[in-house]
């Protein structure tokens, strides 16, 4: 079994800065994309930022130059630093990682895990 557990989600005012974080825990062989997505009201969820394991990362045209995406492999912890945040990143933000776990034995499977979201809001 493995968990996603989001954390540093909060009411920020416009310009204001946060950092979400998200550690996974479980039965797991290996941690290899890690992502963030976020879902507004009467959006679709949207990709936000993705990072290899070897750090290669990719990030949504809406956030370039504002939000980094990091990851700390020792502690299978991905994070969101987010600067000059703008009412328009008002969303419950989700984690999602493709995790190699232990099935049984020796034998290993590949998943898509997300996390449970933690809300951002962005007002003044």
């Amino acid at each position: 079994q493995v968990q996603l557990v989001e954390s540093g989600g909060s009411l920020v005012q416009p310009g204001g800065s946060l950092r979400l974080s998200c550690a996974a825990s479980g039965s797991i062989f290996s941690i290899n994309t890690m992502g963030w997505y976020r879902h507004a009201p009467g959006k679709q969820r949207e990709l936000v930022a993705t990072i290899t394991r070897g750090g290669r990362t990719n990030y949504a045209d809406s956030v370039k130059g504002r939000f980094t995406i990091s990851r700390d492999n020792a502690k299978n912890t991905v994070y969101l630093q987010m600067n000059s945040l703008k009412p328009e990143d008002t969303a419950v933000y989700y984690c999602k990682a493709d995790i190699t776990v232990y099935i049984g034995g020796a034998n290993r499977e590949t998943y898509d895990y997300w996390g449970q979201g933690t809300q951002v809001t962005v007002s003044s």
